[in-house]
């Protein structure tokens, strides 16, 4: 393909397969920024260009931000370093966009981090674009990132395919409530049955779910949701699947977190197949969302 003279995108080293998808996918020239780290954990970035003129004035930004506090930083000096350098047009690519969850204050004190790092966004970057972000009690992403183009694309749709060619007729459900729009959606694009169980959190680790009123037994089963962090919901889903007489229960989804040791926790509740966008770097990636985002950022070119 092609290269854009007039744009370049910047990836660190690891998230280079995915960004190096996408530049291809985009048609851009892909560099990685140098990472070094002082002693006393601050941070020092180094741009693979130096000479005068050679930083284009669109410039694309590939970071998804999940273990996020570092990475604001990192966005942080590098938005202002390209400012300072000419950039006209500088666009964020997160396909993890950390901070969403907290969207009110469920206790009093409670800091909204929700709106208050996208705000940090907004005055950084032109344009962010994201995959599924995890966005419950409001409908579109410039409602928490205060810009025009702030944009939610998702992973939904190409798990579905993948849902369809490696378990053709399974039974979709979500894990929790929260989930009934990725669930709903890849059902819609394949034309399969779908459901949705109950979840009760006492904790971080501490869930209890409730199964939908749908035949399971003698049924695979493919879990569906936009994050699995501590595996704990996967799991109690799973037990109780199995318990109730499916023949297999695996789980696809968007962002694969799966923080400790959450992948153990959801292996030893007899998941079998677990498949993941590679918006995070993981083992279990299998659907890369190159085109997608490639498609997302040509939207944004002048004219």
């Amino acid at each position: 393909m092609r290269r854009d003279k007039d744009r370049c995108l910047l990836y660190f080293a690891e998230e280079a397969a995915a960004a190096r998808r996408l530049a291809d996918a985009a048609g851009m020239e892909a560099l990685a920024v140098e990472r070094h780290r002082f002693p006393d954990d601050e941070l020092k970035l180094t741009l693979p260009f130096m000479e005068a003129g050679a930083i284009p004035e669109r410039l694309v930004i590939y970071r998804s931000l999940d273990r996020p506090n570092d990475k604001l930083v990192e966005l942080l000096l590098l938005a202002r370093h390209a400012r300072r350098q000419g950039v006209k047009h500088l666009v964020l690519v997160a396909p993890y966009l950390a901070y969403m969850r907290q969207d009110i204050a469920f206790h009093p004190g409670e800091i909204v981090s929700q709106t208050i790092v996208g705000g940090f966004l907004a005055e950084l970057f032109d344009a962010v674009i994201s995959v599924d972000p995890h966005l419950h009690r409001i409908e579109r992403l410039d409602q928490a990132i205060p810009l025009a183009h702030a944009i939610a694309l998702s992973g939904a749709p190409r798990l579905a395919e993948l849902v369809a060619e490696r378990r053709p007729g399974a039974l979709l459900l979500g894990p929790d409530e929260e989930a009934r729009q990725w669930v709903a959606q890849a059902a819609a694009a394949i034309g399969g049955d779908f459901g949705v169980c109950r979840k009760e959190r006492r904790g971080d680790r501490d869930v209890t779910i409730q199964l939908p009123e749908l035949p399971v037994a003698g049924r695979e089963v493919v879990l569906m949701d936009d994050v699995a962090s501590s595996g704990h919901t996967v799991a109690r889903a799973t037990e109780a699947l199995l318990a109730a007489g499916a023949v297999s229960v695996d789980v696809a989804l968007t962002h694969a977190l799966f923080a400790g040791d959450a992948l153990a926790v959801i292996r030893a509740a007899g998941v079998g197949e677990v498949w993941s966008t590679d918006c995070i770097a993981h083992e279990s990636n299998a659907i890369a969302m190159a085109p997608v985002l490639a498609e997302a950022l040509a939207d944004l070119r002048p004219g």
